[in-house]
C-alpha cells in the first residue's frame, strides 16, 4: 500500500483497482471523494488527490506501527509484535510438576532459575507436558541421554518461538534442540530459528525414519503445503524426512511420539 501512496504523490501511474481492493474500508467507501483518477493506458491510471485531509489519514492508517498501542490504535494490535513474551519452561530447579514462567522484557529476560547448557523446544503443549518422554526422545535423536540436569524445557508453539526477543534469549543456550511437527510448519519455524542461531539450532529427528513411516496420519491441507514442506526437508538437508514425505505422502504430528 506505502508503495501505491508513494507513486501517487510522485505523479506515477498505478493499477488503480489494485489499489482499491487494499484500500481499508472506510477510505474505500470514500474513493470519489478523496481522488480523481485518469486512465492512461491498459490497467494504469494517474491519480490526482481531491482531499488532502483524507489522504493524510490514509497515509497514518497504512504506516507501520510504532508499538502495539499504536497498531492497536490503527485498528489491529497483530500488525505490530508484543513487547513482551512469556515461555514456560522446565527445569531441573522446579520445586513441584508445575512448569516455570520466563518473562522476556526487550534485551532483558526474568527467567529466576540459572539455564542448563542445552534447551528443547517442544511445538505441542501435549508433549511439552509429557516433558521426560520428549526428552527421552531427544536424546535418542542426538545420541546421548537427556534429562533437566543437562536441558531446560520450552513450550515454544504458535510461532512464538520466532519473536526476535525470544530468538535473542534462546541465543544464549550453548544447544537449542527442536521438536516440531513433522510438516511444512514446522520445517518453516525452524528454518527460521537456524537462521537466526546457526549451527547452534538443531532439529529433532529420528535417525532412522523407516520405523515411524506408519505415524504419518495427517493429511496435507493442500498441494502447496506438501510440496513446500518437501522443499524446506531438502533445502534444510533433511534427505530421509523427504523421501518420507514422499513415500507416505503425509505430514507426521509430533503427539504420536507420546503413544511410543
Amino acid at each position: 500500500m506505502n508503495d501505491y501512496l508513494q507513486k501517487i504523490l510522485h505523479e506515477q501511474p498505478i493499477n488503480f483497482e489494485a489499489f482499491l481492493k487494499k484500500l481499508p474500508e472506510p477510505f474505500r467507501r470514500r474513493h470519489r471523494e478523496i481522488f480523481a483518477t485518469e486512465r492512461v493506458q491498459a490497467n494504469r491510471w494517474l491519480v490526482t488527490v481531491l482531499d488532502e485531509t483524507a489522504f493524510a489519514a490514509l497515509q497514518n492508517t497504512v504506516a507501520a506501527p510504532v508499538s502495539r498501542v499504536d497498531a492497536a490504535r490503527k485498528g489491529n494490535s497483530h500488525r505490530h509484535g508484543t513487547d513482551v513474551s512469556f515461555l514456560l519452561a522446565y527445569h531441573q530447579g522446579l520445586g513441584s510438576g508445575r512448569p516455570d514462567v520466563v518473562v522476556i522484557d526487550g534485551d532483558s529476560a526474568d527467567m529466576g532459575f540459572q539455564p542448563a547448557p542445552c534447551v528443547l523446544v517442544v511445538e505441542n503443549e501435549r508433549n511439552f507436558y509429557c516433558y521426560r518422554q520428549m526428552l527421552a526422545f531427544a536424546g535418542e535423536a542426538v545420541g546421548r541421554p537427556l534429562d533437566l540436569a543437562s536441558c531446560d524445557v520450552v513450550l515454544g508453539g504458535g510461532n512464538r518461538i520466532n519473536r526476535a526477543m525470544v530468538l535473542a534469549w534462546l541465543g544464549g543456550y550453548d544447544e537449542v534442540l527442536c521438536a516440531f511437527d513433522y510438516d511444512a510448519g514446522g520445517l518453516q519455524m525452524f528454518s527460521s530459528v537456524s537462521v537466526a542461531l546457526g549451527e547452534t539450532a538443531r532439529f529433532v529427528q529420528p535417525t532412522d525414519w523407516q520405523p515411524w513411516l506408519t505415524h504419518f496420519h495427517k493429511i496435507p491441507d493442500s498441494t502447496e503445503r506438501f510440496t513446500r514442506a518437501l522443499s524446506l526437508a531438502e533445502d534444510l538437508g533433511f534427505d530421509s524426512l523427504a523421501q518420507a514425505f514422499r513415500a507416505t505422502g503425509r505430514f507426521m504430528e509430533q503427539e504420536v511420539i507420546l503413544d511410543e
